[in-house]
């Protein structure tokens, strides 16, 4: 693919580039769908009329009503990556909106703790759907020269400002979170009607055998509309000798080509530890932000609130800048840096908190190093959460290893959201602790097991995995020409590295 590009470079500022982002928006908004709860659910807790409503001053209650989202997630994994081998993945993104848009409206219309209850199921169960049809799609449709970028952007627009803004209405009303609740159903809205303005992921219909629809959309969005494109003529016989039609995604119930060959096994490996490093890197911020910053010494409501709400430009905007190095650097690099960095800031909070009695100044300090922290974990962390399990797994597993990776890491999300109020309250800064030996274990594990998926096209690594040593032949620089077939198509020569 390295060679192919350099005979044919694309042009990222580009009239095509542009249709393929727009399309690629719609995917964000089904990570918006996700992000927006986290984050809403967080500033929501910590308003007095919530509290009054629903008993969220009791930090046991507060972590039982955040984690059954986590509940519905669990649910939700089991169905997830059936849809969207089964239907597709924009027939998979349109019922999990839908889902996450009722869940929604019970959520906001909420009376009683059991409407309240049923609404975050619900919601659960639709957003944890939308992970195996949405990311599928953007790591396939996008174009082999910035799938880091497209990819990397999945989980970069969340809000949390809606809830502090209503801090300032000088009534009290449940409004105040009726409506931060209620808007996490645009997203599920636009969702729904803007998904069939877009193609179905081309590598979906070579799994069903639609080979010529597929070639027409790679056309159209990866070759710039030129049926001789060298692009689409390789990532077309690239598509052809690796995917299945016949495959374990056409049976919903058939897991087994998740863990029936080594290969399998250590690309699974690898998105069970993203998701595990990528949850238990810190309490849950999104949803317990004020407690944490309460901890340190900050005890009003609008201020807790401003620190939370404040999350979420910092993150955004390291997360943006950090899809500028995803493809100069690599993966594992990356992901080691960030790692190191996030260890040495909780180590910083944690002394910050511990000698903060007495000492304001020590506390602000300690709060200051949270945002450290957060910069480090969005500027790498939040876009590969999506980019590298997504882009590790093969075509015709890939929607059920989402599936499974969502399981996992709602099970692991969902001992954290739950346990981390209960933890911070009765152990306060020692609580950190945990969060520090996890950051820190995470290089080593990274440096031998994590392989290296920069400049290599998604059927690439399969020959790397296939490989007795993924990670050495990962790094290994292959050289390859490329020549052009009689018919238009092109042959691959590879060269020993």
């Amino acid at each position: 693919m390295a060679e192919v590009l350099l005979l044919e470079p694309p042009r990222f500022c580009s009239f095509n580039t542009f249709r393929l982002f727009c399309c690629l928006f719609v995917t964000y908004l089904c990570s918006a769908q996700n992000g927006f709860d986290s984050n809403t659910f967080g500033g929501v807790s910590a308003m007095p009329d919530f509290k009054a409503q629903f008993g969220t001053n009791i930090a046991s209650t507060n972590g039982f009503l955040a984690a059954l989202y986590v509940i519905g997630n669990v649910i939700g994994s089991f169905v997830a990556g059936p849809c969207a081998d089964r239907w597709g993945r924009r027939w998979g993104m349109f019922i999990a909106s839908a889902i996450t848009l009722a869940g929604a409206i019970v959520q906001a219309s909420a009376q009683k703790r059991r409407d309240l209850i049923a609404g975050r199921v619900v919601l659960g169960i639709g957003t944890v759907m939308l992970g195996p049809s949405a990311q599928s799609w953007a790591v396939e449709m996008a174009h082999p020269a910035y799938r880091g970028v497209m990819v990397g952007a999945y989980q970069s627009f969340i809000s949390t400002w809606v809830e502090y803004g209503l801090t300032y209405l000088k009534t009290a009303s449940t409004i105040n979170w009726r409506l931060p609740m209620a808007l996490q159903g645009l997203p599920a809205i636009l969702v729904i009607v803007l998904v069939w303005l877009i193609p179905e992921s081309p590598r979906w219909y070579i799994a069903q055998g639609e080979n010529e629809k597929a070639r027409q959309i790679l056309i159209k969005y990866h070759g710039n509309g030129n049926p001789e494109s060298k692009i689409v003529a390789l990532e077309m016989e690239e598509m052809l000798q690796s995917i299945s039609t016949t495959g374990s995604d056409k049976k919903w119930w058939d897991f087994r080509s998740l863990f029936n060959s080594r290969a399998s096994r250590h690309r699974i490996w690898i998105v069970l530890a993203v998701g595990f490093f990528g949850q238990l890197d810190l309490p849950p911020t999104s949803y317990y932000f004020p407690l944490m910053v309460q901890t340190a010494g900050i005890t009003s409501e609008r201020s807790q609130l401003l620190c939370n709400a404040l999350q979420t430009p910092i993150m955004m905007i390291a997360t943006l800048v950090g899809l500028n190095f995803i493809e100069r650097y690599g993966r594992r690099k990356l992901l080691m840096m960030s790692s190191a960095w996030m260890t040495a800031s909780v180590a910083v909070i944690i002394a910050c908190t511990a000698t903060q009695q007495g000492h304001p100044t020590i506390g602000l300090v300690g709060i200051a190093f949270i945002y450290v922290f957060l910069v480090a974990f969005a500027l790498i962390w939040t876009p590969f959460q999506a980019l590298y399990p997504t882009e590790v797994l093969s075509t015709n597993s890939r929607a059920k290893g989402l599936a499974l990776s969502g399981l996992w890491l709602n099970i692991v999300n969902f001992i954290n959201t739950y346990a981390a109020p209960v933890g911070i309250s009765n152990s306060s800064w020692r609580f950190y602790f945990l969060y520090l030996v996890i950051d820190f274990v995470g290089i080593p594990v990274i440096y031998f097991t994590f392989v290296e998926t920069r400049g290599r096209s998604l059927e690439e690594l399969d020959a790397i995995f296939d490989d007795p040593h993924p990670v050495r032949k990962s790094l290994a620089m292959q050289a390859v020409a490329v020549e052009e077939t009689k018919e238009g198509g092109v042959n691959l020569i590879h060269s020993v590295p």
